[in-house]
């Protein structure tokens, strides 16, 4: 194959999707796509024209809150007047932060009354009231009551995320977070002949003893249990990333973001995903988490290979070499730099130079497509390898305008192979 120019998509490809979420890319066809929404109250108008799903809820999805003019969520009470008492729940585009109405809360359970939630945030006003905006595990308490799909739909949501990734010339997909029900899905497509590439599976590291033990009864050539995840903090947009230093625009109750986790859970999680022979991919956004997640790999040194940081946007120089040094692959999803510009500037105009170091990596020995491996994220934003390849090598978007960190830009070629283009195998 040969490589195309920076922002397009190969017509035949051999690439690998490192990162991407099956069910919710599938599901997210089915919801209000609020990602052109420049303000609440577009926000509100296109969520209070959306039909309901057949369980009478409504969804949202893609809002970018920190890109609207003013950069804040609706109030409460303006969001359940346009929802008009039904059940409704609007995501942030990146699944880190949603706002919930008050007949979604009351159906979860949530008060005035309720404690956050470990690694969230329930969002109060002054005076304590509900805000109805959910940061990160806290999100998921108001997502939680709304119902699930049914096992046909859920089938048919997976086929048609894998039929959008073979259109984009993916030949294998790795599934971050996946359902303990995945694996079966998977096989059932393949013994019929019908599943479109490859995919390793990454499940809750909670999940992980029971999905090691039934493993034989779903895995096949073409469908792999690939390793374990879990989050070591949260994001960029929500300011929930794990920082070295604060936020410039920071929440006065978490200035340096929100970790999920201690050092010594870190170091429990990269033993226990060791203890089974499995990877373990961290959610690590922050320079503090990247930081922390390396130490805890330092410490424990774990015989089996191909343990992985996810995301890593914000990499502090010191830590960008212990990366090859400790075998760390470093998988990155560069298209989230076209989408996080604006929030860059706000939130974190003192650390640019530090915002997805790609030429350091490389240089430092994190090899294309080995040591260092591109994804999507999608459905949090597109999964056409093109926005990555642009954004690895131009550093911003197509139509001009802030370049974040010009010299952390690799060629176009170690951005394809990043993809695994010679090896999506590999």
């Amino acid at each position: 194959m040969t490589h195309q120019a920076a922002g397009t998509t190969p017509a035949k490809g051999n690439l690998r999707e490192a990162h991407v979420h099956l069910l919710a890319l599938g599901l997210s066809q089915t919801f209000v796509d609020l990602s052109r929404c420049t303000s609440g109250e577009e926000m509100l108008d296109a969520m209070a024209r959306a039909r309901p799903t057949a369980s009478g809820w409504v969804v949202g999805t893609g809002a970018r809150p920190a890109a609207w003019r003013e950069p804040e969520w609706p109030t409460l009470t303006r969001f359940d007047e346009a929802m008009g008492g039904r059940p409704a729940v609007a995501w942030c585009f990146d699944y880190h932060a949603l706002m919930a109405g008050s007949a979604a809360m009351a159906a979860a359970g949530i008060t005035p009354e309720s404690a956050d939630p470990p690694g969230g945030v329930i969002v109060r006003d002054r005076g304590g009231k509900l805000r109805g905006v959910l940061l990160e595990r806290a999100a998921y308490l108001a997502w939680s009551a709304v119902p699930e799909p049914t096992v046909t739909e859920r089938s048919g949501m997976v086929l048609q995320a894998l039929e959008l990734l073979r259109r984009l010339g993916y030949v294998e997909a790795h599934d971050l977070l996946s359902e303990p029900w995945l694996g079966c899905v998977l096989a059932e497509l393949d013994d019929a002949g019908t599943l479109p590439l490859d995919v390793r599976l990454f499940p809750r590291i909670e999940d992980a003893e029971s999905i090691v033990k039934g493993r034989t009864a779903w895995e096949r050539e073409r469908v792999q249990l690939g390793g374990v995840k879990i989050f070591a903090d949260g994001t960029l947009n929500s300011r929930t990333a794990w920082m070295l230093a604060p936020f410039a625009d920071a929440m006065p109750e978490h200035p340096r973001g929100t970790p999920m986790l201690s050092a010594s859970q870190l170091v429990e999680a990269v033993s226990r995903a060791d203890a089974l022979s499995l990877p373990l991919a961290t959610h690590a956004i922050g320079d503090a988490a990247v930081r922390a997640v390396l130490d805890a790999i330092e410490q424990v040194r774990p015989s089996t290979q191909g343990f992985r940081i996810e995301h890593a946007e914000v990499i502090d120089e010191a830590d960008v070499p212990r990366f090859a040094r400790l075998g760390v692959i470093c998988s990155v999803q560069p298209c989230h730099l076209l989408a996080d510009i604006e929030a860059l500037e706000r939130s974190l105009p003192h650390r640019l130079d530090r915002v997805l170091p790609l030429r350091e990596l490389v240089d430092s020995g994190c090899a294309p497509g080995e040591g260092l491996i591109f994804g999507s994220d999608a459905p949090i934003v597109r999964a056409d390898p093109g926005d990555s390849i642009l954004a690895a090598t131009l550093r911003g978007r197509s139509g001009g305008g802030m370049r974040i960190a010009p010299e952390q830009a690799i060629s176009s070629a170690e951005a394809w192979a990043c993809f695994g283009v010679a090896s999506a195998r590999g």
